[in-house]
């Protein structure tokens, strides 16, 4: 899939699967990208339990695990598959809820000001070829359209909730990313 522009917060090229789980972006800034993971259940890819979390329509019924989502009402601006595949749940000029309690250099309430990506996968479960590829190409569109994104404000759930969040976990190659993106914009 070629990622493409963004349009009134939308990625064209992207797979739409819109979110009750947003509201209003006070003050309209975008300074921040913060990568999560996510599987459902824990360690299990490739089902639909993902966007119906974050559609709110999530059946708990499905595994024992998700009684304890029952009415969370959580999303996160993209979800990028095990294949590859781009999901978008909120526009990016809307405030997503992926951060929960959380700071980035003094400031609180990450929410506000950050974009969240998800990808499929666990904290030590590796991430594949196909979400690098895509990640590095999500980053730059939306470093190209929200020029206040800058690579010290790239960071993982576990930066601005140390001790309450772990991910994108061990298993996220930091530094295989982060050079992909250095030699894009060289």
């Amino acid at each position: 899939m070629a990622i493409g522009l963004l349009v009134d917060g939308w990625l064209s090229g992207a797979r739409q699967c819109f979110s009750p789980h947003f509201n209003q972006r006070p003050g309209g800034e975008v300074s921040l990208l913060v990568i999560h993971n996510i599987s459902l259940p824990a360690g299990c890819f490739g089902l639909p339990h993902i966007d119906g979390l974050f559609q709110g329509c999530l059946d708990i019924e499905a595994d024992d695990s998700f009684a304890e989502l029952a009415g969370l009402q959580v999303s996160a601006h993209f979800l990028i598959r095990r294949d590859g595949e781009v999901v978008q749940y909120v526009s990016c000029d809307d405030r997503a809820w992926h951060a929960g309690v959380s700071s980035f250099n003094s400031r609180t309430g990450c929410n506000d000001f950050a974009i969240g990506i998800e990808m499929e996968g666990t904290d030590t479960s590796g991430y594949t070829d196909a979400q690098y590829q895509q990640l590095t190409l999500l980053t730059l569109a939306l470093m190209a359209h929200y020029p206040m994104i800058k690579l010290p404000n790239i960071v993982g759930h576990c930066d601005i909730a140390p001790g309450r969040k772990t991910d994108p976990g061990d298993s996220f190659d930091w530094a295989r990313y982060k050079q992909a993106i250095v030699a894009a914009t060289a």
